[in-house]
């Protein structure tokens, strides 16, 4: 198959609306036909702070390396495809043997995590648009499996376009709430060994929502996006903790927080799991549609009522400016007017501002309401 009839394969199967694991799950079938790998992942990232917030994993890393890998990636971040080395690049795709320069050994990564495996060199498609970076498919060969070629790197650049897309699309909030969901957060305690010591029982019904995907039969182990947070959170300053937004299966989003404590003398890490406050999601919604910094200000003062020389006066430009800023906003968002956008934002994708029934505690409508369309 040519490279426009494999992009034109995977576009076919991204159309609608799918959720983030859908978006991995298609991308990884079409890209392994054209790229075989022996191990492979697919990561939905945080932009924020490109920590992992779900995933698949079932073709991924065994449980044994994960500690270590999270330890290189998200605390120590000093080798050479790292993922924020490489969000900091130009491209798109990275190969570990390019990276360097033929001398395998000289990346840590390498020696503790692939060598051990008997893999011999690892494919990273950045799934990103401009300065945001979404996800992260990895790919790994071993000895038995040719070395991966030039072309094997274009196909993953060309598809990494269309992945991205979909990927972005997928993180804005759908769907509608059957009833009352709990706002508070709960608490997870991990042991020393990243292993969960404690839960409360509203921690886990967040925690189930995760869209994370592992090979069945693993046990109790936490999910990859809590060890990973509790990793970073160990490397920070004391009292700084780490943080993480991460979307679910429902077409939520929830935040945790991970702070590091010492409990008998043991290394033990609290993470805090519930809702994302409203003030956050906003501004990551705006960022899934591509505004930039200025018109994502005006877009939010839009969705405070404020009128263009209102804005205008606050932010300390002129009305024409303004002006300018909404139509080129209308025009990312797809819609014509404010009130259209108003309706977009918080009824197509259910922003949490509104917290008066009919509407969930996280601002969307809840079943068997009607939904207000743009008046």
């Amino acid at each position: 198959m040519t490279l426009p009839e494999t992009t034109a394969r995977l576009e076919r199967g991204l159309r609608g609306e799918l959720s983030a694991l859908a978006v991995l799950g298609h991308t990884t079938r079409v890209l392994l036909d054209a790229v075989p790998a022996d191990i492979w992942c697919g990561v939905v990232l945080d932009p924020s702070t490109l920590l992992d917030t779900g995933g698949q994993h079932e073709s991924g890393f065994p449980e044994s390396s994960m500690r270590r890998l999270f330890e290189i990636e998200h605390v120590e971040q000093d080798d050479v495809d790292n993922l924020r080395a490489l969000a900091r690049r130009p491209g798109k795709v990275s190969l570990l043997s390019r990276s360097t320069h033929g001398r395998l050994d000289d990346s840590k990564y390498y020696r503790e995590i692939l060598q051990p495996l008997g893999l011999t060199d690892e494919l990273r498609i950045l799934l990103r648009d401009g300065r945001r970076t979404w996800g992260l498919l990895v790919l790994c060969r071993d000895a038995h499996t040719r070395p991966f070629s030039a072309e094997d790197l274009a196909v993953a650049e060309a598809l990494s376009v269309p992945a991205c897309a979909a990927l972005r699309r997928s993180l804005l909030l759908s769907g509608v709430d059957s009833g009352p969901l709990p706002d508070a957060p709960g608490w997870v305690v991990l042991d020393g060994d990243l292993g969960v010591r404690s839960m409360s029982p509203t921690a886990h019904h967040w925690i189930e929502q995760l869209q994370e995907r592992h090979a069945p039969g693993r046990g109790e182990a936490a999910p990859y996006l809590l060890r990973a947070l509790a990793v970073q959170a160990r490397g920070e300053p004391a009292g700084a903790g780490a943080h993480v937004r991460a979307p679910t299966s429902a077409g939520r989003w929830i935040s945790l927080r991970a702070w590091p404590v010492e409990q008998g003398g043991e290394p033990t890490t609290v993470v805090s799991v519930g809702p994302t406050d409203p003030a956050d999601l906003t501004a990551l919604v705006l960022d899934v549609y591509g505004l930039a910094p200025r018109a994502r200000q005006i877009a939010q003062h839009l969705l405070l009522g404020r009128s263009t020389s209102e804005i205008a006066l606050h932010l300390g430009v002129s009305a024409y400016t303004v002006q300018d800023h909404l139509k080129q906003i209308f025009d990312k968002v797809g819609v014509r007017s404010r009130r259209e956008l108003v309706a977009e934002l918080f009824f197509r994708h259910y922003l949490p501002q509104l917290a008066d029934p009919p509407l969930s505690t996280d601002g969307r409508l809840l079943s068997g309401e009607s939904q207000p369309g743009p008046a």
